[in-house]
């Protein structure tokens, strides 16, 4: 049972933390230079944070940590594909997208908690819950590793149902205006409700898979969230590199099948920690190295 004073000092932290980021992008004017120190920020108290929990939890609990945020943090770069093709159908400008993100990232803390909590809970009690979650990572590995076809300018039936109920007003500067005596939503609320929703449907699948590694309700949320933490300064790093790592869904497919396989084999099979995030940091260190190496030859041959 973790002690409530660490949920309570990890949060203070993570307050501190997040004063500490401001602070830094009120003194860094180039956006990319403040994503830069973002992302090094978060990842260095993300490594830092595995050296403390090696006292409490011991170094397997530490490895945990580790493997789950190494896999949380490879598996929230799809999140920012999905984030790039919503922010171009809502039209929200690049200076607009960091508010989105904000709160897209804060309501992701919330869910993540709640998602954890049920999944421990209900493993704890209903063992074939395991094949359920097994079954989960299963398909999103095949749904991950099969191209899609969507249009990224396509409309969603949704928001034309939306409209037909109640006016939106097309503004991307604040989340409500008053528009002829009116108070409307916007398509700036549209896009963070469409990046809760998304995060939503991508924590159905990093849930189990981080499940997969760790039952310790504190290992595994304190690793989701490290990852989700630093996920708005990806997006600023990684929005225009997104395109050329066309290999990583692969890499993403095959570690969620490893969860799912090691899941499943887990009463017969004992796999530990250090080999999990072996195999994560392996399976996804080739398909980035894969995916850069054919965009540099995609280059070339333009050229």
């Amino acid at each position: 049972m973790t002690p409530l004073s660490y949920w309570i000092w990890f949060h203070v932290a993570l307050a501190v933390l997040l004063a500490l980021e401001f602070g830094l992008s009120r003194l860094v004017r180039d956006t990319r230079r403040k994503a830069i120190w973002a992302v090094s920020l978060w990842a260095l108290v993300a490594v830092g944070l595995a050296g403390l929990l090696v006292r409490p939890y011991g170094s397997n609990g530490a490895t945990q940590y580790l493997a789950s945020y190494v896999l949380e943090q490879s598996l929230s770069i799809d999140n920012l594909f999905v984030f790039l093709l919503l922010f171009r159908l809502f039209r929200v400008p690049e200076n607009r997208q960091p508010k989105v993100l904000f709160w897209g990232v804060t309501g992701a803390m919330v869910m993540r908690g709640l998602f954890i909590a049920a999944g421990v809970g209900l493993l704890a009690r209903f063992h074939w819950i395991e094949y359920v979650f097994a079954a989960i990572l299963g398909y999103a590995a095949i749904r991950m590793m099969i191209p899609s076809h969507d249009s990224e300018e396509e409309t969603p039936a949704w928001i034309g149902w939306l409209t037909k109920w109640r006016p939106i007003s097309m503004t991307t500067d604040h989340f409500f205006v008053i528009e002829e005596g009116q108070k409307m939503a916007t398509m700036l609320l549209l896009a963070l409700i469409a990046v809760e929703l998304t995060d939503v449907v991508f924590a159905l699948d990093s849930i189990p898979a981080v499940l997969s590694i760790t039952r310790v309700p504190f290992l595994a949320y304190t690793s989701n969230i490290m990852a989700v933490m630093s996920l708005r300064s990806l997006y600023v790093l990684l929005a225009l590199a997104l395109s050329k790592l066309k290999f990583l869904h692969y890499g993403m497919g095959v570690v969620l099948l490893f969860a799912a396989a090691k899941m499943l084999a887990q009463d017969w099979i004992e796999i530990g920690p250090g080999v999990s995030l072996a195999v994560i940091a392996g399976v996804l260190g080739v398909t980035i190295v894969a995916s850069l190496v054919a965009a540099r030859g995609g280059d070339s041959a333009v050229s």
